[in-house]
């Protein structure tokens, strides 16, 4: 796993950080997954079945969507939503530029081209009036649908994007992979465009205990659709209605997804917690930048992520600390190689890889460890690193 992946899986030199997410995860629930990991194993069905099945029920019912259906990962979900519309070859689909790759590597196995939109310097999500300039813009003939991503757990401007998507008659789409828990006026995201893609990779807010994904509609033709491109196009074994592929949720993975799922409220209420202790005590810092949250908004904390103008400094003064932190993202998609490593100018984009920072973040942080945060970050400036 690369390192910069995510930030629970660097090493740590400090009592504070002796047991890291998804370790502790996995701890806190060992009895309840192994319970779920013998119950499947003596089943003698291991995908798509009663597991996933349960679980795709437990989770519409804690989204507040119709349907859910499980797939193999959250790059898989955004392609099988994407061809389920179909939306491929010839078309465009707009990401926002700082956001994770995979999010464009969806799109691009789907056969659709991405095309990248500026975000909100403040809450790092796709910029309304940017996506209005792109879809105005030359560039954006042939734009089919826009993916809408709540980066680090914070719900976008989804009022804004909503208007400006129907003003041009595209879709609009969610990205959840990091944003299970958190909520746009009450609504629960991945309810609120026509499909949305979740991922529970092991360090997410809801992990599995390997790759696995979702996706949540209230379309039913088009959950419909996904079932059978998941599974080669099948409506009867063996006899495909599309090119379809494999991209199943298999039942161990399920079945842990179903032991963390009762869990998840509480999770984020201790990841909102941390977050108000470093919000208190950041205060007024002259350091770095807190995150913002919009009005309206419930932010998921996947990631505590803050701004700095010396941040590579303070990143290094950091780890010297044994503070586990990192850089998510350190190159905005637009200027990546994979998708055309373009010179078009996303100031927003640029400045936020440029200057973000992720701090520890996981709900079995003690407030403790937030102080020791704090006290590091005091002598960076004391120190004039």
């Amino acid at each position: 796993m690369p390192v910069m992946d995510e930030i629970e899986d660097m090493p740590s030199t400090t009592n504070h950080w002796a047991l890291l997410y998804p370790q502790a995860d996995q701890r806190h629930h060992e009895a309840a997954l192994t319970h779920a990991m013998q119950r499947v194993c003596a089943s003698g069905s291991y995908i798509l079945g009663a597991e996933v099945e349960a679980f795709e029920t437990e989770f519409a019912a804690f989204l507040g969507v119709n349907q859910v259906k499980g797939v193999a990962n959250g790059t898989d979900a955004i392609e099988l939503i994407l061809r389920a519309l179909d939306i491929g070859e010839g078309s465009k689909v707009v990401v926002p530029s700082f956001a994770p790759s995979a999010v464009a590597a969806g799109v691009a196995r789907s056969g659709a081209e991405p095309v990248f939109a500026d975000i909100e310097p403040g809450t790092f999500t796709l910029c309304p009036e940017s996506l209005e300039d792109l879809l105005r813009s030359p560039r954006g003939r042939g734009v089919k649908a826009a993916v809408v991503v709540h980066l680090y757990g914070h719900p976008a401007s989804w009022e804004s994007l909503q208007r400006v998507a129907d003003a041009h008659g595209i879709e609009l789409l969610e990205d959840c992979a990091q944003a299970h828990g958190a909520l746009w006026q009450g609504r629960a995201v991945g309810t609120l465009g026509r499909a949305a893609a979740f991922s529970f990779y092991p360090t997410k807010n809801l992990a599995a205990l390997g790759d696995a994904g979702a996706v949540a509609t209230n379309d039913a033709a088009l959950a419909e659709r996904v079932c059978l491109i998941r599974q080669y196009g099948w409506k009867e074994r063996n006899i495909s209605l599309y090119a379809g592929v494999n991209s199943r949720l298999d039942e161990l993975q399920a079945a842990v997804l179903r032991v963390k799922l009762g869990a998840l409220n509480e999770s984020i209420l201790k990841r909102r917690r941390l977050a108000a202790a470093y919000d208190a005590l950041l205060l007024g810092s002259r350091v770095v930048q807190a995150p913002v949250v919009r009005g309206g908004c419930e932010h998921a904390y996947h990631q505590y992520v803050v701004r700095c103008e010396r941040r590579d400094a303070l990143m290094q003064h950091l780890q010297r600390a044994g503070i586990p932190v990192a850089v998510l993202y350190p190159v905005p998609l637009h200027r990546q190689r994979a998708f055309g490593g373009g010179n078009e100018i996303l100031l927003e984009s640029d400045r936020a890889a440029a200057a973000v920072l992720s701090l520890p973040m996981h709900p079995y942080l003690s407030e403790d460890a937030v102080r020791v945060v704090f006290e590091a970050l005091e002598n960076f400036k004391n120190e004039g690193s």
